[in-house]
């Protein structure tokens, strides 16, 4: 508990404080998410110069947030830095397991940066078209939603669940805690959006009503990178809560969600 109240001070601070601080919160936890994650997964030696490389990606990528291109943005880390990767573990010689290696690295830039900068971008939305509560809702109104489908799911789960997601997975995610979730989180969603977002209703029930099955999607698909590792968490950086990567896990899905359906719907901006 004092783990996460440590985070919602931290992050809600920083949307208090403005943009630029948000973009700055954004950019520290892809990076420290980006580090568990670089530890975690296989490389050798002879890979370092590439590793290197990929944190190029949050500069470039939350560099391009301050200065609202989201054009850019969209391109850095999906085709650029991609192809830098690839093209440099060419250069050193990396053959063998260049697919692999390759893979691993560009699946961590996706999820640490590129999916997590759609939530920091949110707070780049003109005031004039963010809605009641401004850019700083916009982004509250996402974690928010997010962390209540998680905790809307493990309730449900706990309480009423019996039929796993993935058999392989345990029955820590379940079809009927995903249920719970949905109907929580959608109604919640449906009935705030018009305070946090400048969604008309059909719209937001529309996203709100999916965004739990993105939420729930994206903690089980940290959880079979994790048992494919061999670990149970991705650091101890939050004692009793995980690291940077367990807690982005479900944001990781959500935010891009949320972001173009706003973008589609309501944000003329983007």
């Amino acid at each position: 508990m004092l783990a996460w109240w440590l985070v919602s001070l931290f992050v809600g601070g920083a949307l208090l404080m403005g943009w630029v601080a948000t973009v700055l919160v954004f950019a520290a936890v892809s990076f420290i998410a980006l580090r568990e994650y670089a530890t975690l997964v296989p490389t050798r030696r002879e890979d370092r110069p590439v590793v290197l490389f990929v944190y190029a990606a949050i500069p470039i990528s939350y560099g391009a947030i301050a200065l609202d291109l989201y054009g850019y943005f969209l391109v850095i880390v999906p085709i650029y830095i991609f192809v830098g990767t690839a093209s440099l573990m060419a250069l050193i010689g990396r053959t063998d397991g260049f697919l692999a290696t390759a893979g691993v690295l560009t699946w961590g830039m996706l999820i640490c940066v590129f999916n997590i900068g759609h939530a920091a971008f949110l707070i780049r939305t003109p005031a004039a078209e963010a809605g009641p509560a401004g850019p700083a809702g916009l982004v509250f109104f996402l974690i928010a939603m997010t962390i209540l489908a998680d905790a809307a799911e493990a309730a449900g789960t706990r309480f009423f669940g019996r039929t796993p997601l993935s058999a392989r997975l345990g029955p820590g995610r379940t079809v009927e805690g995903l249920a719970v979730s949905i109907a929580a989180t959608g109604t919640a969603f449906t009935a705030l959006s018009a305070f946090y977002t400048p969604l008309t209703l059909a719209p937001a029930a529309f996203i709100g009503f999916l965004l739990p099955v993105w939420a729930v999607m994206g903690s089980l698909v940290m959880a079979a990178v994790k048992r494919e590792l061999g670990v149970a968490t991705s650091s101890d950086l939050l004692p009793g809560y995980g690291g940077a990567l367990d807690r982005i896990a479900s944001l990781s899905f959500t935010a891009p969600w949320v972001f173009h359906m706003l973008a589609i719907f309501a944000l003329d901006h983007f």
